[in-house]
């Protein structure tokens, strides 16, 4: 018997992917809210002025990329508070240029108000002043400086494709995900043994219809399958012993018939005789080899030597002689190793076939690749 299912397979699916997920995200939170906060990005005047000055991508003292374009118009964003006045004072300094040529802003999004239209980002607090060759800038900024041709030459920090603190999120998020990597494989195997028990048992009862029940633990659709399988295997089971009983009580009641045949064929010309004889024969050993296999089905069958191209050609000399176009075109000796019984009846289930539908039977028999070919 099946012992009761536990839960089905759907809430356990749900639940590991549930609880995978939450421990990703639980070890993930631990290490972020763990680690140090990342470094601000600080560009001086200095940076700027060097960048602007050779026109090309240069590095910082911080060891950070700077990159120079050329724009047709100059940078738009937030560029009001105090050290952003006091940026562009120090890059108007240092390049000895009007400030007002030189225009410095933040590129942040707009601040937007829930609910209703968008307003104006609020000002930020001006920080103390410092000198104007000594002022930082933080973050994401552009400074642009105005050319004779009304072209702004621009300043701005390389943006990579990935930021040191995304990268530094992805690594904890992978690192989190690969620890309970061994866990989910755990309970995903739980979760498929029962199936895998389940697909080796149907692949068994088609060798063995008398194999036991199954009986395997698992969720409630494979509790539900299993019973289902059991008692399909118990109708196959009786309807393999039923259509086994029916061919051996036929079998043996064709011994009967035989026997009077074999009588009666006493009366039969010489050269008749012979030939009734051996088909009598050859229906009795069927009927032999009927009755074996009823009695103990899983007895290996009655192999022996033989030599096909002989077989073949009795076959076809038997259609042959009832008037049929039967002929054997070309064979070779080609020895097996056989059930006689079960191959005469073979071929001659393929030579009554061609008859058939066909009118007419030729054979070939030789041996390639190690094979028999008919």
């Amino acid at each position: 018997m099946t012992p009761a299912p536990t839960t089905s397979l759907f809430l356990q699916a749900l639940g590991l992917v549930g609880a995978t997920l939450l421990a990703v995200f639980a070890a993930a939170t631990l290490v972020i809210f763990n680690l140090p906060a990342p470094a601000p990005e600080i560009y001086k005047v200095s940076d700027v002025v060097q960048a602007l000055r050779t026109g090309k991508t240069v590095a910082t003292s911080e060891g950070r990329a700077l990159e120079v374009r050329m724009l047709d118009q100059p940078p738009t964003g937030v560029g009001f508070g105090r050290r952003h006045i006091d940026f562009r004072a120090g890059l108007a300094q240092v390049l000895k240029i009007d400030p007002n040529n030189i225009v410095v802003v933040q590129n942040q999004p707009p601040v937007i108000a829930i609910g209703g239209p968008p307003r104006a980002p609020r000002r930020p607090a001006p920080p103390p002043t410092a000198a104007p060759d000594r002022a930082e800038m933080f973050g994401a900024f552009e400074a642009a400086v105005r050319q004779p041709d009304g072209r702004w030459l621009t300043v701005s920090p390389h943006r990579a494709l990935i930021e040191p603190w995304q990268e530094r999120v992805l690594i904890v998020i992978a690192s989190a995900a690969i620890a309970v990597t061994p866990i989910a494989w755990w309970f995903a195997r739980r979760l498929a043994a029962p199936i895998s028990a389940f697909a080796r048992a149907a692949e068994r009862l088609g060798r063995d219809p008398e194999a036991p029940p199954l009986d395997i633990r698992g969720s409630t659709e494979v509790g539900a399958a299993v019973a289902a399988f059991n008692v399909m295997q118990q109708r196959l089971k009786r309807y393999v012993t039923y259509r086994t009983t029916m061919i051996g009580a036929i079998a043996h009641d064709l011994r009967t018939p035989l026997t009077r045949l074999r009588f009666r064929i006493e009366a039969a010309p010489e050269d008749l005789r012979a030939k009734l004889a051996s088909d009598i024969d050859e229906m009795e050993a069927m009927v032999s080899a009927t009755l074996a296999f009823v009695q103990d089905t899983t007895r290996p069958t009655n192999r022996t030597k033989l030599e096909l191209s002989s077989l073949v050609e009795t076959v076809m000399d038997e259609a042959a002689e009832t008037g049929a176009d039967a002929s054997v075109e070309w064979v070779e000796r080609t020895v097996v190793d056989g059930d006689p019984i079960a191959l005469k009846r073979l071929v001659t289930n393929l030579v009554d076939n061609a008859l058939k539908f066909g009118s007419r039977a030729k054979g070939r028999v030789y041996g390639e690749a190690g094979m028999a070919i008919i």
